[in-house]
């Protein structure tokens, strides 16, 4: 499968808590850190509930 490179841009605070739970399961919750994960179908589900607060990058 392929990699995705994650950044977290926006902050989680005032935002839902399904959002923030998100954020936490993808192994962000500080602006700017940076993760690499594969992206399978559950991975590129929570990144599509959080769109709008990370930047999204293909390996």
């Amino acid at each position: 499968m392929a990699k995705v490179k994650i950044t977290q841009v926006r902050s989680t605070i005032g935002r839902p808590a399904n959002q923030i739970k998100n954020i936490k399961a993808l192994g962000l919750g500080k602006i700017n850190r940076t993760i690499e994960v594969e992206a399978t179908p559950a991975v590129l589900g929570r990144i599509r509930k959080v769109s709008h607060l990370v930047s999204v990058t293909e390996l």
